[in-house]
């Protein structure tokens, strides 16, 4: 099976409260004069506390157009991306030349040469590592990527592969833009980014001390292309994002996780910690109801979203890390389960084995 060695998570430089960015938003997507009180109700009502950005705050009124914007992306991407591989591989013993995979997402930017490509020659990676950059599964692509780890490596059992997912979503925040889907982003989202070191079977390395990947599962369900995802302007991404979402969760996700711990003889009561994207409150009460789950089963995913908010497929990983943190880590050999919705709308699972 596949071992995950290592999950390291970093978030951007600039440090905010939830105060500071509504203060920020107000200033730049509110007219002029135009009364803010329904966007202090709802930038609290996130319950996020604080969030990093890849910029300062009066950076973000200055920004020019896509293009601009987009090559702030990438030159933010690359010093985030290299300072959790590299660390991640660190505390895997493992050395950049050990990497025979770096697969790389995000959909808060895009770039030719890809960001991993960029990554190569800084981290020293191998001149025959594959790469595999991967745009469009935003915030589930995260569970998806080791999902797509663990299938590579089945195949591979003596490699090592690396998942990189870097997000910088203050940079799609579409100035004087007051509609309620992009209010509700400004609330939400934030930067970050999040490494997997995972191993083959037949790799061995001195601290792989992690759970090892069982199976994973893909669910799209047909007519919800615009429940979430982007439109593609002339100003960059712009979020769209049905409040139906969380109605979505509800009516699809016990069946299709009951299906799935069905398939390996398992129920969701043998499962011992959920690892659950942090998408916002509505949707962690939505995964909670429709699983009937313990009222603290969530609380690290919830603790996550207080702290750094949504970091779209970020999140998941950020929300494992700390799932095997001292002092947290589920009891060896029990099952856990790994989960991210996303857009297609979709939704992906990963069974772990702690």
């Amino acid at each position: 099976m596949t071992r995950i060695a290592a999950v390291h998570g970093v978030v951007a430089p600039h440090r905010h409260s939830q105060r500071e960015i509504t203060d920020m938003v107000a200033r730049t997507c509110l007219p002029a004069g135009a009364d803010r009180r329904a966007l202090d109700r709802l930038h609290h009502s996130a319950q996020v506390r604080t969030r990093h950005t890849a910029l300062p705050l009066d950076r973000y009124g200055e920004l020019g157009d896509f293009g601009t914007i987009n090559d702030t992306f990438i030159a933010a991407a690359v010093e985030l991306g290299a300072e959790a591989v590299a660390e991640a591989l660190r505390e895997a013993g493992l050395a950049a030349r050990d990497v025979d995979l770096l697969m790389f997402t995000s959909v808060t930017g895009i770039a030719a040469p890809s960001v991993d490509a960029r990554l190569a020659g800084r981290l020293g990676l191998r001149p025959d590592v594959k790469r595999l950059p991967l745009f469009g599964l935003g915030c589930v692509a995260g569970a998806a990527g080791i999902g797509r780890l663990h299938d590579y490596l089945l195949g591979r059992p003596d490699h090592v592969a690396v998942l990189l997912s870097v997000e910088l979503c203050s940079l799609t925040f579409q100035r004087t833009d007051a509609s309620p889907a992009n209010l509700i982003a400004t609330a939400l989202f934030g930067d970050g980014a999040a490494v997997v070191v995972a191993c083959g079977a037949r790799r061995q390395t001195a601290t792989a001390s992690g759970p090892t990947v069982v199976a994973s599962r893909s669910r799209l369900y047909p007519d919800t292309e615009r429940l979430l995802g982007w439109d593609i302007t002339g100003s960059g991404f712009r979020v769209v994002l049905d409040p139906s979402v969380p109605d979505v969760v509800r009516k699809t996700l016990a069946d299709d996780v009951d299906d799935f711990l069905a398939d390996h003889g398992l129920k969701r009561r043998d499962v011992t910690a959920w690892v659950s994207h942090a998408g916002g409150p509505k949707v962690l009460e939505a995964v909670a109801e429709a699983l009937e789950l313990p009222d603290d089963a969530l609380d690290m995913s919830r603790r996550s979203l207080a702290e750094v908010g949504n970091l779209s497929s970020a999140s998941v990983l950020h929300v494992l890390r700390d799932t095997l943190a001292a002092g947290r880590r589920p009891p060896p050999g029990t099952p856990g389960v790994l989960l991210a919705m996303g857009p297609g709308f979709c939704t992906e699972l990963v069974l772990l084995r702690w």
